[in-house]
């Protein structure tokens, strides 16, 4: 693909980016709002990232939702989290699907109630074809865990005699993780100004790129997912190589 003078060349694009979306009950307090106000403005904020994400052909785009220590908020907080969940499914997919963009969830599925669980299969299910970006939102999920359950898959196939313990290897470990058939993320970025990954897709991050700012969640917009991109393609991705190994496969 030939790129114009002046213009970015989106092949060098994060393929996958992942986002903990942090900030929204500051940015209601800061407001003088209950925390969980800050949520509906959140959403926005996630319609105009998948947005800006579609427009630019990135193929991958992970959302932390909602984390598997999440459950311990005040009760309220967690009700009203799990009705605007509900509403914001009911109200988006079909607009996510018209666009051509395939919905996923990771994480344990198990706590949410019967409603949420079958509107997250059908959404699934809906938009299951679709070609363009993949959004993949990860709730009730957390980074031990996944890499537990991998674990646990793992040994009860070598309790069944199906592998031997010295048939383990990393690729194996992968497999078994949630979302095994994209790939990991290029480009992590975490809003709200905290500089930690809160056990979020701990074995995937492993050679990613960090890109944290103080920006809230709900005033996050297409023009900060540009700033991360446009530092992401300041970086050499080395992936254990030197300098000039990275170098001379470039050219």
């Amino acid at each position: 693909m030939q790129v114009e003078p002046g213009e970015k060349d989106k092949s060098l694009y994060p393929k996958h980016i992942a986002i903990i979306m942090d900030g929204n009950g500051r940015w209601a307090q800061q407001r003088h709002l209950p925390r969980i106000m800050g949520h509906p403005s959140g959403v926005k904020a996630v319609k105009r990232v998948v947005r800006f994400c579609a427009e630019q052909e990135i193929q991958v785009l992970t959302l932390f939702a909602f984390s598997s220590e999440n459950w311990r908020r005040p009760k309220e907080e967690v009700s009203k989290l799990m009705g605007l969940f509900m509403l914001t499914m009911q109200k988006e997919v079909k607009s996510l699907n018209n666009n051509n963009i395939r919905l996923r969830f990771i994480g344990e599925r198990a706590n949410f109630s019967e409603k949420i669980q079958q509107k997250m299969a059908k959404s699934e299910q809906l938009t299951e074809n679709n070609t363009g970006l993949t959004l993949v939102i990860a709730a009730n999920y957390g980074g031990h865990r996944d890499i537990t359950l991998a674990l646990r898959s793992i040994a009860e196939q070598v309790k069944a005699g199906i592998i031997e313990p010295d048939e383990i290897d990393e690729t194996m470990i992968a497999d078994a993780l949630s979302v095994p058939d994209l790939p990991d993320p290029d480009l992590f970025i975490r809003s709200g100004g905290e500089k930690r990954i809160s056990n979020f897709l701990l074995w995937q991050l492993a050679y990613t790129e960090f890109y944290f700012t103080p920006e809230l969640w709900p005033d996050f917009k297409a023009e900060t997912m540009q700033a991360a991109i446009d530092d992401f393609l300041t970086r050499e991705r080395r992936f254990g190589r030197t300098s000039e190994q990275v170098q001379s496969m470039s050219n």
